[in-house]
């Protein structure tokens, strides 16, 4: 019997550290767009670690897929580890529009060293593998980061 309850105790201790390493947050990314000429751009969200690599796909704007190649570094990891990322497309978006959807973020994640990296390709123009990035932190998910290039800035308002 004490046996059972030890085994209890640990499974219970367990599932709340699987459960606590699971928790994610919700932020509504609001993204602008510069006023550029020209097709819409395409634009990769991605997880990058605290060494610089990519962990993870948050979001893709521009469905479809034969234009991935144009996002030359994220679509490097993406080739070696296609997942479905299906349910985190939407359409690409043109100079001077806004687009808004909501990234999950693990809460493990903020304040860990790791970074947001908006990756984007606009037909015919140039690539812009760090067009901008953010550090995860409860600071900078709460303030306006201005882009480099096609993205004129990024603002997160947490769900």
């Amino acid at each position: 019997m004490k046996l059972l309850s030890r085994l209890s105790f640990l499974m219970l201790g367990f599932l709340f550290v699987l459960n606590a390493s699971a928790q994610t947050s919700k932020y509504k990314c609001m993204l602008q767009m510069s006023n550029y000429m020209g097709e819409g751009a395409y634009i990769v969200v991605s997880l990058i670690n605290p060494q610089g690599k990519y962990d993870k796909t948050l979001y893709v704007m521009g469905e479809d897929k034969k234009w991935y190649k144009s996002l030359k570094e994220w679509y490097a990891f993406y080739s070696k580890k296609p997942t479905d990322i299906s349910a985190k497309t939407g359409a690409s978006v043109t100079g001077g529009d806004r687009s808004s959807t909501t990234l999950e973020i693990e809460d493990s994640k903020i304040n860990s060293g790791y970074k947001l990296r908006f990756e984007s390709a606009v037909e015919d123009q140039k690539y812009y593998q760090a067009d901008l990035e953010i550090n995860i932190t409860t600071e900078e998910l709460s303030s306006k980061t201005e882009g480099k290039n096609y993205i004129k800035y990024v603002r997160f308002t947490k769900v």
